[in-house]
C-alpha cells in the first residue's frame, strides 16, 4: 500500500481507503460480523483512511469503526466523518452553530474520541457555500478542539470550486471514477495549487464497475441501487454515478476487454483513479472481508498504459458524457 499526503494537513494516508457507508445502511443487509471483518481486513491490508458519516445507519457505521479500533489498540487510522444530513430538510438555515455542535458531539460519542480527525459538510445545499458564517462555525469548533480539520463532501463541481476559497477547507470529497471524469477538467488543478486533498467517492459507480451486474441483477429493497434509481431519496448521482443502468451496463462491456487477465475490473477501476496525482485517496466500500482485501490490492497494480487510458476516455466521451458531464 502506498501513501499520499492529505493536503495541507501533512498527514500521510493510504491511497486506497475504506468507505463505510455500506456497513451502515442503504446497501441491503450487511451482517454485523461481516462488517467488522471487512474493517479488520482493510486495516490489515494497509488501509489507514476510513470515511463514514453520522447518518450511515443512524450512527451504526461510526460505532462499528469505534469497536474495531478499540479492540486493535494500535496506531489509529485517519477517520473522517460527515455532518449535516440529520436535518429533516436541507436548508442553509439548518447549519447553525448549535446544530453543528450537536452533530459533532454525537459523532465524538459514537467514535469514542475526544477530537474528530476530519468533519465534512455532507453534501449541503449549493447556496451554503455562499454563507461564510457556516465555515466560521467550523473554525470555532476547531478552536474548541472538537475537530482537528474540516472539509466538504459535494455533489457539484461548482460547490467544490467555491469551497476551495475558504482557507479552512482542507479536503474535497467528490464522485470520481471512469464514468464521472469531469473533476479532471478544472477542479483537480485548483486542488493541487491550493494543497487541498481530494477524496474520490463512489469509485466503482455503485458496483457497476465491478463488471458483475447484468440487466436482470436484483437488489434488496433497502439497497439504494433499488430505491434511488431515479433520485427518489437523495441525489441520483450517488447511485450508479447518475448513469442510466442500461447505459452503464453497455459501457462496462466496452471496458471489459481492457482489463488485464491478471486482475479484475473493480481493482482495474480503482487503479484508474489512482492515475491522477490530484487524488489523495479513493474510498471503495466493502461488505465483507474479501471485498476489503480485493480493494486494497488495487494499489499494487502497475500504472495503466497510455493507450488504455485513451480508450477509457473515449468510452466516457462517447457513451457516458451525454448523461452526466454537465449535470454535476
Amino acid at each position: 500500500m502506498r501513501n499520499r499526503i492529505f493536503g495541507r494537513t501533512g498527514r500521510e494516508v493510504s491511497e486506497i481507503g475504506f468507505g463505510a457507508w455500506a456497513i451502515g445502511a442503504s446497501w441491503g443487509h450487511v451482517d454485523e460480523n461481516d462488517a467488522l471483518d471487512a474493517l479488520r481486513h482493510a486495516l490489515d491490508s494497509g488501509v489507514t483512511f476510513i470515511d463514514t458519516a453520522d447518518v450511515y445507519g443512524d450512527g451504526r457505521s461510526e460505532k462499528l469503526i469505534a469497536r474495531v479500533l478499540k479492540e486493535r489498540g494500535a496506531d489509529r487510522p485517519f477517520v473522517a466523518t460527515k455532518a449535516g444530513r440529520r436535518l429533516p430538510s436541507q436548508t442553509v438555515a439548518g447549519y447553525t452553530q448549535k446544530n453543528l455542535t450537536e452533530w459533532i458531539e454525537r459523532s465524538l460519542r459514537n467514535l469514542e474520541v475526544d477530537t474528530l480527525d476530519l468533519v465534512q459538510l455532507h453534501c449541503p445545499p449549493t447556496d451554503l457555500y455562499y454563507h461564510p458564517e457556516v465555515f466560521g462555525f467550523l473554525d470555532t469548533l476547531k478552536q474548541q478542539g472538537k475537530i482537528r480539520d474540516y472539509g466538504v463532501s459535494v455533489e457539484r463541481i461548482e460547490e467544490a470550486i467555491k469551497a476551495i476559497e475558504y482557507p479552512g477547507v482542507v479536503s474535497i470529497q467528490i464522485i470520481y471514477n471512469i464514468f464521472r471524469q469531469r473533476p479532471e477538467e478544472l477542479l483537480f488543478d485548483l486542488a493541487l495549487q491550493n494543497q487541498v486533498a481530494i477524496i474520490a467517492r463512489v469509485p466503482l459507480a455503485s458496483g457497476l464497475l465491478s463488471g458483475k451486474f447484468r440487466a436482470d441483477s436484483k437488489f434488496e429493497e433497502t439497497d439504494h441501487r433499488q430505491f434511488n434509481r431515479n433520485g427518489e431519496a437523495f441525489d441520483v448521482g450517488e447511485t450508479f454515478s447518475g448513469v442510466p443502468y442500461d447505459v452503464g451496463l453497455a459501457a462496462v462491456e466496452r471496458v471489459r476487454p481492457l482489463v488485464a487477465d491478471s486482475t479484475i475490473m473493480a481493482r482495474f477501476a480503482l487503479r484508474w483513479i489512482l492515475m491522477s496525482e490530484a487524488v489523495t485517496v479513493a474510498i471503495p466500500g466493502a461488505r465483507n472481508a474479501e471485498q476489503a482485501r480485493s480493494n486494497a490490492e488495487a494499489a499494487a497494480l502497475p500504472p495503466l498504459a497510455p493507450e488504455v487510458m485513451e480508450k477509457l476516455k473515449a468510452i466516457y466521451d462517447e457513451d457516458i458524457r451525454p448523461h452526466v458531464h454537465q449535470r454535476w
